[in-house]
């Protein structure tokens, strides 16, 4: 008697949890398709302004591009040169981030579209700040392979981002030779 009252106790404990998680899923699957499109926008959004940052005219064409690394997720052509979207792993995760490259094979900007590194370490890299655009802007005009000093480079780490430092520059190479691919 004893074991067909507990079978009925877990049932109905079961079920019952079961009618909550059905019903959160289906308020999520709501919600999901309310903000969907927003974010989609939001993230269009961003891309545009960081092609804007990076490359004077913007990149009109999207170019397919494949490399042997993967960092390289998208590639835009422009008269001025061409704006490439790359995904190097930093300390905390990817760091986004678009790299313009003008026709001579230079780099004209760099624009760090999302994060999850380190507040006031890594995440100096893509912040507001003096430091953040002293550290973006020293890459401007680079060309080739890139690399922090501490690598034999000429880029200065963040003080205490070295990882990170080391991702921006594996993402600008990588950004570099997409650009010399597509001409």
């Amino acid at each position: 008697m004893k074991t067909e009252s507990t079978v009925k106790y877990v049932l109905r404990i079961a079920l019952t949890l079961l009618a909550i998680t059905a019903v959160v899923a289906v308020i999520l699957a709501a919600v999901n398709s309310v903000t969907a499109p927003r974010i989609a926008a939001q993230n269009e959004q961003k891309t545009q302004n960081a092609i804007e940052a990076v490359l004077p005219g913007g990149g009109q064409e999207v170019k397919e591009f494949t490399d042997d690394t993967g960092l390289v997720t998208a590639a835009y052509k422009g008269d001025n040169g061409c704006a490439v979207q790359v995904t190097p792993n930093g300390f905390n995760g990817t760091v986004t981030m678009m790299v313009g490259v003008d026709n001579d094979g230079k780099v004209t900007g760099i624009s760090i579209i999302s994060h999850t590194e380190t507040a006031g370490l890594g995440a100096t890299a893509a912040a507001d700040t003096d430091a953040g655009r002293a550290f973006r802007d020293q890459f401007i005009g680079m060309s080739g392979t890139v690399s922090v000093t501490k690598d034999g480079g000429e880029v200065d780490a963040l003080t205490g981002a070295t990882i990170t430092s080391r991702a921006v520059c594996t993402g600008v190479s990588a950004a570099l030779a997409c650009a010399a691919n597509l001409g």
